[in-house]
């Protein structure tokens, strides 16, 4: 069995700045912050001035697989506080006129299939979301909170106990950002 060392290296802007503290990674940039443990025994990570440097001695696959998730965590990290993430979502429907709104950290739907109660959907901490008819704009500085709001959201228009070929009303992502 091969054993590999490896070695990555992450430049970032000069708007933004980075400080690691008992595997604690911490990003500043002009949109924010953002702190994640990044920790594991066979890998290290330091900053020298603009350079993040991931690197791990005697690696085996998984640990090799390990440092390219934690270099694309970075990655995130560095694009959400310098540009933010931003999703578009839709709300579509046929039978029932769907309304939605923000109240506090809750993304409510109305009159979903002629329901008498609202459906909710929990918005995370950090993201924003901003409604415009049948519009919805998410977002955020952390990928994984925009995301997992869109997924709540998705999750809450859920179609239960009917035909999904026939009603297909709900609260659907037609966008991620940039892409």
């Amino acid at each position: 069995m091969v054993r590999i060392a490896e070695k990555k290296t992450i430049t970032t802007p000069d708007s933004v700045t980075a400080t690691i503290e008992n595997d604690i990674l911490k990003i500043k940039g002009e949109k924010g912050e953002l702190s994640r443990v990044f920790s594991h025994p066979k890998i290290g990570l330091a900053v020298n001035g603009k350079v993040i440097e991931l690197h791990g001695k005697d690696l085996r696959r998984k640990e090799k697989a390990l440092i390219g998730t934690f270099n694309a965590h970075i990655n995130n990290m560095i694009r959400g506080v310098t540009e933010g993430f931003e999703y578009k979502m839709k709300t579509v429907f046929s039978h029932f006129p769907i309304k939605t709104s923000v109240e506090g950290n809750e993304f409510v739907i109305h009159n979903f299939l002629g329901e008498r109660s609202a459906r909710k959907a929990r918005i995370l901490d950090g993201v924003t979301i901003e409604v415009k008819a049948e519009d919805i704009t998410v977002q955020g500085i952390d990928k994984e909170q925009v995301g997992q709001t869109v997924a709540n959201i998705e999750r809450a228009s859920k179609v239960k106990k009917r035909d999904i070929r026939v009603f297909q009303d709900g609260v659907y992502r037609i966008s991620k950002g940039g892409r």
